[in-house]
């Protein structure tokens, strides 16, 4: 399908994922980063020069950030990917309202303003994708990450109800759900708690970046424009 594809949460692993499963489907990137600027000069070097045209920093978690990185787009945006994200574990007592106000502000406020800068391009086109990263907790909510399973589900009704304003459009609104994968947002759980997870799990394993990827260029595939409004779920069956 090809086109700009701004990608945010690069630097993280399901987004770095993506990057590369997209570059090698001859698609122009635009990553954002926030923090961790060595994993994206790591992710460059993996991917083809000329399918990277910029490299925005970007912190989502304020409105001062959020309102920098918007004056930073300085492209036409064809796809546009959420893949930023954090975990907030602990009793829900216990988290700040700072913490919420961070999470809040990263999953749902970001996403929105985000979305509303460039959809106007897309109608324009009469074509476009949006693509959000969401999560299992954003469906079934799990204990001690009451915040976090919120804002998923939050992001899980932004899908729903923005796929059906602007099918008209030709904009296709879809999201994955990721289940239990590999990457260091799990870093928190020990061998034995991971281990407890994996055998609750009907295909007994983890699953990884590259599948989740996988499943965000089948949402962009022109095959799949009758997919609107849906929340793919990659979790193995957990």
């Amino acid at each position: 399908m090809g086109g700009n594809c701004l990608i945010t949460g690069a630097s993280g692993e399901i987004g770095g994922a993506i990057a590369e499963k997209l570059a090698s489907e001859g698609y122009t990137l635009i990553l954002h980063y926030h923090q961790n600027r060595q994993q994206i000069e790591r992710l460059l070097d993996k991917l083809p020069k000329e399918s990277v045209i910029d490299v925005i920093h970007g912190d989502l978690t304020t409105n001062n950030g959020i309102n920098s990185f918007l004056s930073n787009i300085h492209y036409s945006v064809d796809h546009l990917i959420f893949a930023s994200g954090r975990s907030e574990y602990g009793l829900f007592q216990d988290i700040s309202e700072a913490s919420m106000d961070e999470m809040l502000s990263l999953h749902v406020k970001s996403t929105w303003l985000i979305a509303k800068q460039l959809i106007p391009g897309m109608v324009r086109n009469n074509k476009g994708s949006i693509i959000v990263i969401s999560s299992i907790w954003g469906d079934i909510g799990a204990s001690c990450e009451v915040v976090y399973s919120s804002v998923k589900g939050a992001q899980n009704s932004f899908i729903k109800a923005l796929a059906k304003e602007l099918a008209s459009s030709g904009i296709s609104v879809n999201g994955v759900s990721p289940g239990y994968i590999e990457t260091k947002m799990n870093q928190f759980l020990s061998e034995i708690e991971k281990k407890e997870i994996i055998d609750e799990i009907p295909m007994n394993r983890a699953g990884q970046p590259s599948e989740v990827a996988h499943a965000v260029s089948f949402l962009l595939d022109e095959k799949s424009s009758y997919i609107q409004g849906e929340i793919i779920n990659i979790n193995g069956a957990w």
